[in-house]
C-alpha cells in the first residue's frame, strides 16, 4: 500500500538515496539527505523521512533523538509500512524482541507481500521460539519466493520443530528433487541429505532411515558421520552383526576413541565382564599401538588378571613420565580391592627403585630412569589424598619436591592436597610457586588466580590474572569482557565469604548478563546457518540455547546469588555510619590511637582507590566516546545496560523478588537437581507461601526423601503449618491429601525420631536430625549437644564442611546458649582436621548462611575433587 504522504520526484530520489546510504552504512550522508526534504516546509513532518533519520541516528548512537524522530514520523504516517518497519528495527536494537514483533505485524498489515519485512519478522519468532508464528511466515516467504532455497529449508525446519515430521519430510524430499548436484563435491547438498536423515531418525523411522543411508550414502561427503549414523541404527533395530562392523571400520579410523569399543560390547551383546575383557585383548592385540583398549582392560579385569594388567600400564606410565595418571585410572577406585591391589604395587615400587633402580626386585638387569621413582612418589601423593589419608599425601609429595624440585606439577598437586585438608592459604602459596616458575603458563596462572580467590584474596587474584589480560583496562573489567566465567563465580564466592554482598551480588548479574548474551547472540546465525546449510548443527544450536541455564556455570552462581539475598532479607544492611560507631569509651589510650590510625589509613586507601575508579573511568569514557566516533558505521545493537553498582544492589527494596528471578531458570532446567527445590523452598518460606512450599516439599521429597536438607525443610514447614492460623478450607484440604504420601499420619517429632534412628551414622543427617529436635524440644538440649558434638569413628561422611557448620551453628546460638562447649568442638575438630583453617584460633570466620551449603560436601563430588 503507498504512503498517504507521497513525494514529489525531487524528494522521492533524495529518499531513495537515504535508504541507499543506509544499507551501505553511509548514516552521515544519509542525515545530509533526510535533512534536504525535512528542511523543505511542506515536507518537514514526512513521516518516512522522519523514521529514516531516526533509524541513521539509532546508528550513530543517538538513541534517545532517534526515538523521538521516528515516534514523531508515525504519528505523521500511521498506514506507512516503512515506519512500522523502522520501529521495528529500532525496537529490535534494544532487545525488545516483542514489541519489535508487534510493529511488523502492523507493518505487514498495509504491506502484506514485503519480503524484507517477512524476513526479519522470522527472525525474531525463531529467536523467540514462536514457533508457530515462524511456520505461518515461513509459509509467506515460500509463496512468495518459491524458487529460492532458504524459502524451502526455513519452511522444512519450521515443521521439524513443531515435530511434525512427516510435512518436513514431504517439503524436503519435493526440495531435494529439484536439486542438482553440480559438482563432485558438493557439501551442500551432502548437508541437506544429512539433515534429512536426522529427521527421518527423529520420527522414529529407523528403517527408512538406513535405505535413505544406502540411497544417498554416495552423495554425501562425511563418511565418518554416515558410519556412525549407521552403526546406531544397527544396534536400535538389532542388527548386531551389522553394526560390529561399522564400529570396527571405525576403529580402524580411530583407535583411541572409547566409545567406539563400548558400542562393540552392547552389539555382540557380552555382559560378563570376563568377555568384554576378551575382546578387549583381541582389539589390543590389532591395535598394539593404541592406549584405549589397554586402559578399558583395567575397566573389566579383576583379581590376579587385574593386577597383572595394571602392572605393566602403571610401568609404562611411570617409566615414560606421564603426569595425569592418577587422572586416568581415578574411576577404578570405586571398586575397593582394586584399590588395594594398585597401593601394594606402588609400595613395591618405591622399595625396588629405591634399591635397586628398577620395578622388580627379581630382574634387575632392566634399569628405569631417574624420574620413574619421581613419578611413583607424585601418583602415591594423589592416591593417599583421594582417600583422605592427608599426612602420607603430603608425605610422598615432600619427598618427589625433595627428589626434583623444579618440577611445576608437584607444586600444584601439593596445593591441592592442602585445600582438600582445608589450608586454602598455604594451598595458593603453593600455587603462587609454581605459577613462579613458570610465568608464561596461562593454565599454571589460571589456577593459581582460582586458589587465590579460594583463599579471598580478590586483589592479588587480579593482578594475577593481568599477566594475561589487555594492557590499559582493569583485569577485572577485561575478564567480564572476555565472559571468563570460572573468574567471576569464584569472586562472587569469595565477597560472600568475606560478607560484602553488594559485590557478590554484581559478580552474579554480570555472570547472568552472559548468558543472556549467549541467547542473544544466537540471533545472527538464523540466517548463516540456512545460508551455508549446516542444518544438523543449527537445529542443536537451538535445542542448546533453550536449555542453556541449565550449564553447571549458572547453577553455581544462581545458588550464591540467592543465598546473598537470602541473608539481606534475614538480616538487611544498616547504615555505614551507625554500624561504623565504636564504643571508644572504654578503650585504653594506646588502644584507641591505634584504633584512631588504622581508621585514618583505611580512609586515605579508600579516598586513593575512589580516585584511581574515577580516573579509571573517565579513561573508559573517553575510550568509549573515540570508539562510537570511528564506528559509526557499526550496527547499534548492543543495548547499554544499566551499571552494576554494588551499594544499589546490596540495599535492594525486595531481596526475595530478586532472588526468585535467578531461581525460576533453575526451576524450569535443572528440576533434577534436589537443591533447586530446597532453595526454593527457603524463597517461600520467608514469604508464608503455603502453596509454593508444599510444591517444594514434593518435588525435593520426590528426588531424595532421606536428604538431610529435606529433612529440615519437611520438620520446619510442619510448625509452619501448626503456627498459621484461618488457613482456608479448600487449602486445608490440598495440603492434608498432598502431605499424606510424605507424612503417613505421623507428628514431627515421630517423623525426627525415625529419621536419627535410620541415619544414626551419618553426620550430615545427624546434624539436620538433632538440630530439628532442639527446635520441637528445647528441654533436650544436653542430649543434643552430647550427640552432636561427638566425633568417633562409627560416623560416615565426616568432613570440614559439615564439621565447620556445626560449629558455626553452635557459634550462632542455633542450639541455645552452649557456653564452652563451642571451644570444646573447636579442639576436637582441629584434633581430626590439623590443618584445616576453619578451625585454628587466629583464623576469622566470615558469616555464611548455614542452611545453604549443608548438602555439600567440602568438594561437592568426591570423585571430581582430584581434578579441581
Amino acid at each position: 500500500m503507498p504512503s498517504g504522504q507521497p513525494l514529489p520526484p525531487k524528494e522521492n530520489s533524495l529518499f531513495k538515496r537515504i535508504l541507499r546510504c543506509y544499507e551501505q552504512k553511509q548514516y552521515k550522508n544519509g542525515l545530509k539527505f533526510a535533512k534536504q526534504i525535512l528542511s523543505n516546509p511542506k515536507f518537514s513532518e514526512h513521516g518516512e523521512t522522519l523514521a529514516m533519520k531516526g533509524l541513521t541516528l539509532n546508528f550513530l548512537g543517538r538513541k534517545e533523538e532517534a526515538y523521538e524522530h521516528v515516534r514523531r514520523g508515525l504519528r505523521n504516517d500511521l498506514t506507512s509500512h516503512v515506519c512500522w518497519h523502522v520501529y521495528g528495527l529500532l525496537q529490535r536494537s534494544d532487545k525488545k524482541y516483542d514489541e519489535a514483533i508487534k510493529c511488523y505485524r502492523n507493518a505487514l498489515k498495509w504491506e502484506k507481500d514485503n519480503i524484507q519485512i517477512l524476513r526479519d519478522l522470522s527472525l525474531l519468532q525463531i529467536q523467540m521460539r514462536d514457533l508457530e508464528g515462524y511456520r505461518d511466515t515461513r509459509y509467506q516467504l515460500f509463496m512468495l519466493r518459491p524458487t529460492q532455497r532458504a524459502s524451502w529449508i526455513g519452511y522444512a525446519m519450521a515443521y521439524h520443530l513443531l515435530n511434525d515430521y512427516d510435512m518436513a519430510l514431504k517439503i524436503l524430499e519435493t526440495f531435494r528433487k529439484t536439486q542438482m548436484v553440480s559438482a563432485p563435491f558438493d557439501f551442500e547438498y551432502s548437508e541437506l541429505l544429512l539433515y534429512q536423515n536426522m529427521v527421518i531418525q527423529e520420527s522414529h523411522g529407523i528403517l527408512d532411515a538406513i535405505k535413505h543411508l544406502d540411497m544417498y550414502k554416495e552423495n554425501i561427503f562425511d563418511k565418518l558421520t554416515v558410519l556412525e549414523i549407521y552403526g546406531s541404527l544397527y544396534l536400535q533395530m538389532g542388527e548386531y552383526h551389522l553394526a560390529t562392523l561399522c564400529y570396527e571400520k571405525l576403529l580402524r579410523r580411530n583407535q583411541e576413541n572409547t566409545p567406539y569399543y563400548l558400542k562393540i560390547k552392547e552389539a555382540k551383546q557380552l555382559h560378563n565382564d570376563e568377555c568384554v575383557y576378551n575382546m578387549l585383548c583381541g582389539y589390543r592385540k590389532k591395535f598394539p599401538k593404541a592406549l584405549a583398549p589397554k586402559r578399558l582392560c583395567l575397566t573389566f579385569a579383576s583379581g590376579n588378571t587385574f593386577r597383572s594388567e595394571v602392572d605393566s600400564y602403571l610401568r609404562a606410565g611411570f617409566h615414560k613420565g606421564v603426569p595425569p595418571l592418577f587422572v586416568d585410572l581415578r574411576s577404578l577406585y570405586k571398586n575397593k580391592q582394586k584399590v588395594q591391589i594398585i597401593e601394594d604395587l606402588l609400595k613395591s615400587y618405591v622399595n625396588n627403585l629405591t634399591m635397586f633402580n628398577s620395578f622388580d626386585s627379581e630382574d634387575v638387569s632392566v634399569k628405569e630412569p631417574a624420574s620413574a621413582l619421581l613419578w611413583v612418589y607424585h601418583y602415591l601423593a594423589q592416591h593417599y589424598d583421594y582417600l583422605d589419608d592427608i599426612q602420607k599425601a603430603l608425605t610422598y609429595i615432600d619427598m618427589a619436591i625433595e627428589h626434583t624440585p623444579t618440577l611445576i606439577e608437584l607444586f600444584v598437586t601439593k596445593g591441592r592436597i592442602l585445600k582438600h585438608a582445608g589450608d586454602v592459604y598455604e594451598a595458593y602459596k603453593w600455587l603462587d610457586e609454581a605459577q613462579g616458575l613458570d610465568t608464561a603458563d596461562r593454565y599454571i596462572n589460571s589456577k593459581c588466580a582460582k586458589y587465590m580467590l579460594r583463599a579471598d584474596l580478590i586483589k592479588e587474584a587480579e593482578e594475577t590474572c593481568s599477566k594475561f589480560t589487555r594492557e590499559g583496562v582493569s583485569p577485572m573489567e577485561n575478564l567480564n569482557e572476555m565472559q571468563c566465567m570460572w573468574f567471576q563465580t569464584e569472586c562472587a564466592l569469595a565477597f560472600q565469604r568475606l560478607g560484602k554482598w553488594g559485590e557478590s551480588l554484581k559478580k552474579c548479574h554480570e555472570v547472568d548478563r552472559h548468558f543472556t548474551e549467549i541467547i542473544d547472540d544466537q540471533f545472527d546465525f538464523h540466517t548463516y546457518c540456512m545460508r551455508k546449510m549446516t542444518l544438523r548443527s543449527y537445529v542443536n544450536l537451538l535445542r542448546l540455547e533453550d536449555v542453556l541455564r541449565s550449564h553447571p556455570f549458572y547453577f553455581r552462581v544462581a545458588r550464591c546469588a540467592i543465598q546473598v539475598y537470602l541473608h539481606l532479607h534475614d538480616k538487611p544492611p544498616t547504615d555505614a555510619s551507625s554500624s561504623n560507631e565504636l564504643d571508644t569509651g572504654n578503650m585504653a589510650p594506646g588502644q584507641l590511637k591505634k584504633l584512631l590510625n588504622k581508621q585514618r589509613k583505611a580512609q586515605r586507601k579508600a579516598q586513593e582507590e575512589k580516585a584511581q575508579a574515577l580516573a579509571a573511568q573517565e579513561k573508559r569514557d573517553m575510550h568509549k566516546n573515540r570508539q562510537q566516533v570511528t564506528n559509526t558505521s557499526d550496527e547499534a545493537d548492543a543495548l547499554p545496560l544499566d551499571e552494576l553498582l554494588p551499594e544499589k544492589l546490596e540495599r535492594v527494596e525486595d531481596p526475595l523478588e530478586q532472588s526468585i528471578k535467578f531461581l525460576k531458570p533453575l526451576q524450569e532446567l535443572a528440576s533434577d537437581n534436589i537443591e533447586t527445590h530446597l532453595m526454593a523452598f527457603e524463597i517461600y518460606y520467608r514469604k508464608d507461601k503455603l502453596l509454593l512450599m508444599l510444591q517444594s516439599i514434593i518435588r525435593s521429597h520426590r528426588i531424595n526423601p532421606d536428604h538431610p536438607m529435606f529433612h529440615n525443610c519437611l520438620i520446619r514447614f510442619m510448625e509452619k503449618l501448626l503456627k498459621f492460623k484461618n488457613i482456608q478450607e479448600e487449602m486445608q484440604l490440598v495440603l492434608n491429601k498432598q502431605l499424606e504420601p510424605i507424612l503417613g499420619g505421623r507428628s514431627a517429632a515421630e517423623i525426627n525420631s525415625q529419621f536419627l534412628a535410620k541415619h544414626h551414622k551419618s553426620l550430615p543427617a545427624l546434624f539436620q536430625g538433632l538440630k530439628m529436635k532442639y527446635k520441637l524440644d528445647n528441654s533436650s538440649q544436653q542430649e543434643v549437644l552430647d550427640q552432636i558434638t561427638k566425633l568417633d569413628d562409627s560416623l560416615e561422611d565426616v568432613n570440614i564442611q559439615t564439621c565447620t557448620e556445626i560449629l558455626n551453628s553452635l557459634i550462632n546460638g542455633e542450639i541455645g546458649e552452649v557456653g564452652h562447649v563451642i571451644e570444646e568442638y573447636r579442639k576436637t575438630c582441629f584434633k581430626r582436621f590439623p590443618l584445616a583453617t576453619a578451625f585454628h584460633t587466629d583464623q576469622d570466620r566470615s558469616p555464611m548462611p548455614l542452611w545453604s551449603n549443608s548438602c555439600k560436601t567440602l568438594n561437592e563430588t568426591h570423585e571430581n575433587c582430584v581434578s579441581n
